[in-house]
């Protein structure tokens, strides 16, 4: 059985299954393994991790914990106020603006990787020769906010480094759309995106790009990435106040357990406390040369479990913005056939676009077809969230994407 635990209540002999957080919190490249050495039952005491689940059929158990039926009961009634939320209503479809997307992408990598070759040389960072490309972005999330988040989390482990800063740039702006913030501060916000990891050009790439565990002290080099970002920015003169605190705060958490300042509930500046959400979110959904990408509608899930790393109000704000089923998640219908995410509706955030392509009764593929959830004749309602990777299905990305230009 899986039981969540909080981190204190470790001991040698149990099985760790899962730990609650970014694998950007921690040094452990596997999250599931025998805790049989004391070293790392201190290495997890220390990194900032507090609860973690542990598998009691494969090791030992404890007294109280969380079982996994109550930690989703938990995460549903938490997800309630938001399902209901109005969708943003978008100028055009995910489909119309996913080749400009495509196109979009291409281009914001090659002038991040341009920037990061000019950070590693020493050199000074103009940010206001970012400011196209962020408009560029504003403009994309303006006509439809989850066309290029969606497209640019397909990002390969080779392009990770340059598209993460695209993706946090996006979710930056369209979560302070949501949020209400005026359209001078989305331009800022969109450039602390653009700008949060510069710190990583001063990390070996050996350890940047390193496909195992990284050892205690590759992990305190990678920590020290938002202060020498922060360094770097603060050195050419032409960032804001709020882009230096995304760039220095965005690995903080709420609880107090984050780095480098260890700063916790409102001493994290608020523009951080986004930056964080929205760092995260693309992390853990995008593929890394140690880790596969997590589902993003099962991303959602799994972030509102870890008490004490986000600002509860802001990471609302970001469900409503990326939807409580993003554009690509996998879902199960009452019915039990299977369908992808292709289109948020206006009318709910419980409400998709859908491309059904598979009977679970059966289990034989279906023709795909599109269903509209919203649809007063559609009788259909989805029951729950699946992993891709538990059904094997190798077309998933073509099924939604469909005619966005090849990347």
């Amino acid at each position: 059985m899986l039981k969540r635990i909080p981190t204190e209540q470790l001991r040698l002999g149990m099985h760790v299954h899962e730990l609650c957080g970014s694998w950007m919190d921690h040094p452990f490249w596997r999250s599931s393994f025998a805790l049989d050495d004391a070293h790392d039952l201190q290495r997890l005491r220390d990194c900032g991790i507090r609860e973690v689940w542990i598998d009691t059929a494969r090791g030992l158990d404890v007294a109280g914990g969380v079982s996994q039926a109550e930690a989703d009961e938990a995460v549903e009634r938490e997800l309630v106020a938001v399902m209901e939320a109005p969708a943003p209503q978008l100028p055009v479809s995910a489909r119309e603006e996913y080749a400009r997307a495509a196109q979009l992408c291409r281009q914001a990598k090659q002038q991040v990787q341009s920037l990061y070759r000019e950070a590693r040389l020493g050199r000074v960072i103009e940010p206001d020769g970012c400011l196209p490309l962020v408009d560029e972005i504003i403009g994309s999330v303006v006509r439809n906010q989850g066309a290029l988040a969606s497209l640019v989390r397909l990002k390969t482990q080779d392009e990770y480094t340059y598209l993460h800063s695209v993706a946090v740039c996006t979710l930056m702006v369209a979560l302070g759309r949501t949020l209400g913030l005026p359209p001078e501060q989305l331009r800022e916000l969109g450039l602390a995106g653009l700008l949060h990891d510069m710190g990583k050009a001063r990390v070996p790439l050996s350890v940047l790009n390193k496909p195992g565990r990284l050892t205690d002290a590759e992990w305190q080099q990678m920590k020290r990435h938002p202060e020498w970002g922060h360094q770097m920015l603060s050195a050419g003169g032409g960032c804001s106040p709020l882009m230096l605190e995304v760039c220095l705060h965005h690995h903080e958490k709420l609880d107090g357990s984050g780095y480098p300042g260890r700063l916790a509930g409102e001493a994290i500046p608020l523009h951080a406390r986004m930056g964080a959400v929205c760092d995260v979110y693309d992390a853990i959904t995008s593929a890394r040369p140690y880790k596969a990408p997590w589902d993003a509608g099962d991303a959602v899930r799994q972030m509102a479990q870890w008490k004490g790393h986000f600002d509860p109000l802001i990471f609302q704000a970001f469900v409503k913005t990326v939807g409580i089923y993003p554009l690509g998640t996998l879902v199960r219908l009452q019915s039990g056939r299977l369908g992808v995410v292709v289109e948020q509706n206006g009318a709910s955030l419980l409400t998709p676009r859908l491309k059904v392509f598979f009977c679970t009764r059966t289990m034989q593929r279906l023709p795909p077809v599109e269903l509209d959830l919203a649809d007063p004749a559609c009788a259909e309602r989805i029951a729950g969230v699946e992993l891709s990777e538990r059904w094997g299905f190798k077309d998933l990305e073509r099924l939604w994407l469909e005619d966005a230009a090849p990347r």
